[in-house]
């Protein structure tokens, strides 16, 4: 149970950083900023730690699943 507590830690500081890096790149190919940057940025964000917890989700229940 402690350990999980450290994956999504560890998850959402990658989410942080790789969202932002997203919408970067985004802007980049785009030529000019976002004016709702917030509002995307939270969208990217959502979106992957959805994805991501639900798969960390599911490699922990399936790891307990193994060793019981």
């Amino acid at each position: 149970m402690n350990l999980e507590v450290v994956y999504y830690t560890l998850m959402a500081a990658g989410l942080y950083f790789m969202s932002d890096w997203i919408l970067d790149r985004w802007e980049v190919s785009r030529g000019e900023r976002f004016k709702n940057r917030n509002i995307i940025f939270f969208l990217i964000i959502l979106t992957l730690a959805f994805i991501s917890f639900s798969l960390v989700k599911y490699v922990l229940l399936t790891s307990e699943a193994t060793f019981q």
